[in-house]
């Protein structure tokens, strides 16, 4: 007989709810502590505990794509300070992406082991995207890097407290090599006011309920996520389903590089096979196996059960299977600071692969890209540097039941947001001069529905010497579409210069060099669309046309309806 069996019911779930609850505490401790946009703002982290073998217990995330993250580092630490290594008020820090930090350096991670009555009863972990680790460029990830050391400090899980004593050489070591110490160091300081908070709230449950009965509550929370991912599981359609798309570039010229999934679900397990997928490359798009189970989870979450809570526990079933040094199980020194375009590729082959057979369940093709935008310069009223950093939002894929979701972030990002334009006037040297849906002119992601509309953001620079890195990936290969809906837009940008010429469109560019009045004009994708376009009623075909989804051309070409475009009145063309 186990303990959890001992113990009744509600108290255990009230224990299990309880520890969700810290979790969420932790996740608003560290946003309102934080002294960066990027997280503050955006959100651009996540936060939660573990238990004492680094099993995840509960994540409040602001980027899906960390799902999972928490875990790998926490079994690092435990492998790195095996037996009674570790001590109360220890925090580890770790960024190293081959090494249990999963993602690129800018993603910081800090790690403190909770103790009760001399033991270690769980972890408390975060990783929040610092603005600056230092490394060649502004803002430290970018996009032609040629190896790790390019790409800023790593910590390779070192003790940032020993005994609640910090290490002020390592704090030093950061300060004197990061563009912005104040933000890196404040924003350092407010994880661990986060992990902190989750160290004393599970002692005060500890106290309330009792060791026992919290790693009771422990083991129910992770055998529950377990039994409920099980029972989706057995609704899932059982066979082997296959993928297969590109990577656009490696950021330093090279590509497109093939990458390549095998889909096997059975009454008991969900496997994802990469194998022969491409080798890992010269530039930076390379993502570490960390990140590729991290992109798998999201996309398993979202076909069995997108409102579970995540844990360990639920991932059980699935397992994750890639060629040793592959694009997405890189391994040192390849560069890894745009990992984040791979992570989305090998995420978006499941999706590809499960679409047609999971309708109620998965849209269209979505414009699978964190689109990120790097800006530095010196303010035009302060003389101070400022850098924007940053990710952009674009369309979501139709289903086959609605149309898609317009200017959101994508699906790696999750629930994220950008920087307002107020907060963004006032504290960089830019002005907004645009931020509007897209209209692609070409029919873009047509459907019976259709995809969600990109964005265009414009930045037009207030002082000389500004430089601007962004890296818009899906700008070869298109959003697609489903049952003869048509594929999405590119993501892409270009350069309005303050003499009228256009340079560009561009999908990623390095340090880009603007001057007073040059305006960056970011473009992001429209998802794919879903169902023959013929069968959309042409009085919403109409109706687009009035929104500016769509032009009057494309209504005639696309959808068969001719739309007057003063009146909006329509008609039926022959063929639908």
């Amino acid at each position: 007989m186990t303990i959890s069996s001992k113990i009744d019911p509600f108290t255990l779930e009230i224990v299990k709810d309880s520890l969700l609850a810290v979790g969420d505490e932790m996740f608003v401790a560290l946003a309102r502590t934080s002294m960066s946009p990027i997280i503050y703002e955006v959100l651009d982290y996540a936060s939660g505990l573990t238990d004492a073998k680094g099993n995840l217990l509960t994540q409040g995330n602001g980027v899906t794509g960390f799902i999972g993250m928490l875990t790998f580092m926490v079994k690092e630490t435990l492998n790195k300070y095996p037996g009674d290594q570790l001590k109360p008020g220890d925090i580890i820090i770790i960024n190293d992406p081959y090494q249990g930090g999963g993602s690129h350096l800018s993603d910081v991670g800090l790690v403190m082991p909770i103790f009760y009555e001399g033991e270690i009863i769980a972890f408390s972990a975060n990783k929040a995207h610092w603005t600056e680790v230092g490394g060649k460029d502004p803002g430290s990830f970018t996009n032609d890097s040629v190896d790790i050391f390019q790409e800023g400090l790593q910590f390779s899980c070192l003790k940032l407290f020993d005994e609640g004593k910090v290490n002020e050489a390592l704090i030093e070591i950061i300060r004197s090599n990061v563009r912005f110490p104040d933000l890196s160091l404040g924003d350092m300081w407010a994880q661990i006011a986060a992990l902190r908070t989750g160290d004393r709230r599970l002692q005060e449950l500890c106290e309330k309920h009792s060791k026992e009965t919290i790693l009771a509550a422990i083991d129910y929370l992770l055998d529950h996520g377990e039994e409920m991912a099980r029972q989706e599981l057995k609704e899932l359609p059982k066979g082997t389903f296959y993928a297969e798309d590109f990577i656009d570039t490696d950021g330093l010229g090279n590509g497109p590089f093939p990458i390549k999934v095998k889909v096997t679900i059975t009454d008991d397990e969900f496997v994802c096979d990469f194998r022969g997928s491409s080798p890992q490359v010269l530039g930076p798009v390379n993502c570490s196996y960390t990140g590729l189970v991290s992109a798998v989870r999201t996309i398993f979450l979202a076909i069995t059960n997108p409102a579970q809570d995540v844990n360990d526990g639920v991932f059980r079933p699935l397992t994750v299977i890639v060629d040793p040094k592959s694009i997405m199980s890189a391994e040192r020194p390849v560069p890894v600071s745009n990992y984040f375009e791979t992570l989305l590729g090998s995420l978006d082959l499941v999706w590809k692969a499960m679409a047609p057979h999971l309708p109620n369940r998965l849209t269209a093709g979505q414009f699978l890209s964190v689109c990120a935008v790097t800006l530095s310069g010196t303010h035009q009223d302060t003389g101070e540097p400022f850098l924007i950093v940053e990710p952009s939002v674009g369309g979501w894929g139709a289903s086959n039941r609605k149309d898609g979701e317009s200017g959101q972030f994508c699906i790696a990002d999750g629930e994220t947001y950008n920087v307002p334009v107020e907060v963004a006037e006032t504290r960089y040297g830019v002005m907004l001069d645009e931020y509007s849906l897209r209209q692609d002119g070409n029919g873009a992601g047509a459907g019976k529905y259709i995809g969600g509309k990109g964005v265009i953001r414009s930045y037009r620079a207030l002082s000389d010497g500004q430089a601007v890195t962004a890296t818009f990936g899906r700008n070869k290969f298109l959003p697609w579409g489903i049952a003869n809906g048509r594929d999405g837009s590119p993501n892409e940008f270009c350069v309005i210069k303050a003499d009228g010429e256009t340079d560009g469109p561009y999908g990623v560019y390095p340090r880009y060099k603007l001057n007073t009045n040059d305006v960056v004009r970011l473009m992001t994708g429209t998802g794919g669309g879903y169902g023959d376009p013929k069968e959309r009623p042409a009085v919403q075909v109409a109706m687009d046309v009035k929104n500016d989804y769509f032009t009057v051309e494309e209504a005639r070409e696309h959808f068969l309806v001719e739309v007057d475009p003063e009146t909006f009145d329509y008609k039926e063309l022959p063929g639908r």
